[in-house]
């Protein structure tokens, strides 16, 4: 008898502190499900009903705007040297200056060679790493939203009435840093013509005088619905837009101006929550014909399939109920999806003198730095692995991991942590698209040289750098 109480209450002894240990365990999963679960956001849908009235929006948002524009003007300059140096004799197609120099700037007694001498993990835990290199927030990363340069908006208000204005926010690099404007277009059907725009910026109000006669009406309704306004987050009819009056919308055309791109800015429509959206620098359609994957990281596998998301989701913050409520154009696959992917296909890169049919440089007509800048692109400095002649792309996404060099940290609202695999841009004609990388934080090839050498840790040297500088000016 006594055996069998010892034995039952060994039993129970035993079933209670299993009982225990699997409460702590699941008291620990409490604990460590908490910052995941609030890591990933309260909910990823939009409000569709708006309860605070339009005009006190507005109000209240002009009055929090300067202290928002001085929040970002005062993390670019810490960031960025944003003076105007032009570099000497280096032009985009119609005459813009292009801006020369690193304009990252260095801090904590860094320099360019110490750095590019120091694992990673050293600059990580001295956090060394550039700020200028880090992803690059929104001016207003919790509301985001298209921002146009002002150019644009003058020009579009001069042509169409149309007013891109947000009354929340401008847009926040200056103009010199930015790409040409109108930015010429190049025909891969008619390459004769060369600046087939006639330095005009295509819109609705002139697109048929410009392009008739040119283009075939296929091709014609394409770029007509590429220059037509739909409705668009911020840009609609609706209570919770950020335009003063009610807008038609924007254009494909509105970023992606000629054909190209004015560096406007967004916030990616795929990543939640809000703190770990990508901004977004518009990539041009100019070689849209040679690429196999479309957008900076959602890998589309056709121009057909971008435009459409564009249209129905991205224009959106990808919210199909928002969409619906703000007038969602949705594109007929067969005849509009079509032609509009047809027209972006026209789109070439610009003239480059200096290259040969096969995209490298005739030894006749380049400089002794351009040369030497060209061996170190397809040697040293690496830069073929990702983007091999002729187009300087490889048609793929990499994954540069530059979180290596840095500790996740919040900017201005933007969660600074490891970007993920990005597509590979094409480099051809790349002096005409300031600024660099798909959020845009490098503003001169400069930035992006110093950038790579950094993150691919080549350890070029300065004469090194500046040679491939001058291979990239001729592409």
């Amino acid at each position: 008898m006594r055996s069998w109480r010892s034995y039952s209450s060994r039993t129970a002894a035993r079933r209670l502190a299993t009982i225990g240990i699997a409460l702590a365990v699941v008291a620990t999963c409490a604990r460590e499900e908490k910052p995941r679960a609030e890591s990933r956001g309260a909910t990823s849908y939009l409000p569709v009903v708006v309860t605070e009235p339009l005009p006190t929006v507005i109000g209240r948002m002009k009055a929090e705007k300067p202290k928002l524009m001085k929040a970002q003007a005062d993390l670019l300059a810490a960031r960025y040297d944003l003076s105007n140096r032009a570099a000497k004799g280096v032009t985009m197609f119609r005459g813009k200056a292009v801006q020369e120099g690193v304009r990252a700037k260095l801090h904590g007694g860094a320099t360019w060679d110490s750095l590019a001498s120091m694992p990673p993990d050293e600059i990580r835990e001295k956090d060394l790493f550039p700020r200028g290199f880090l992803p690059l927030p929104h001016p207003h990363q919790a509301e985001g939203g298209m921002l146009f340069p002002r150019f644009q908006i003058d020009e579009l208000k001069k042509q169409e009435n149309r007013d891109l204005t947000r009354f929340d926010l401008d847009f926040d690099l200056p103009d010199h840093l930015l790409p040409e404007f109108p930015a010429p277009i190049f025909l891969t059907t008619r390459p004769d013509l060369g600046d087939a725009s006639q330095g005009k910026l295509v819109t609705i109000a002139n697109y048929y005088e410009l392009f008739n006669g040119i283009l075939n009406p296929k091709q014609l309704e394409g770029l007509r619905l590429l220059v037509t306004p739909f409705p668009q987050q911020q840009f609609n009819q609706t209570e919770d837009r950020r335009s003063e009056a009610p807008s038609r919308g924007v254009a494909c055309f509105d970023c992606h101006a000629n054909g190209h791109t004015n560096a406007g800015t967004h916030l990616v429509g795929d990543i939640r929550p809000q703190e770990f959206r990508h901004r977004i620098d518009t990539p041009t359609l100019r070689g849209v014909n040679i690429q196999k994957i479309f957008a900076s990281q959602r890998a589309m596998t056709s121009v057909e399939d971008f435009t459409e998301f564009e249209q129905r989701a991205a224009y959106f913050d990808g919210d199909p109920v928002i969409a619906t409520k703000k007038g969602v154009n949705v594109l007929e696959r067969g005849s509009q999806v079509h032609f509009m992917a047809e027209v972006q296909k026209l789109f070439d890169f610009p003239p480059a003198p200096k290259l040969r049919f096969d995209g490298k440089l005739d030894p006749g007509a380049a400089s002794p730095a351009e040369a030497r800048g060209q061996e170190l692109f397809f040697g040293k400095a690496q830069c073929s692995v990702c983007h091999p002649a002729p187009y300087y792309t490889d048609g793929l996404m990499h994954n540069l991991r530059a979180e290596r060099f840095y500790k996740p940290q919040l900017v201005n609202g933007r969660m600074a942590s490891a970007d993920g695999p990005i597509k590979t841009f094409p480099l051809r004609g790349v002096k005409e698209s300031p600024p660099y990388l798909h959020d845009g934080r490098l503003l001169t090839l400069e930035d992006t040289v110093e950038f790579f050498n950094l993150v691919l840790e080549t350890k070029l040297n300065a004469e090194e750098k500046s040679d491939l500088v001058a291979f990239l000016r001729a592409l």
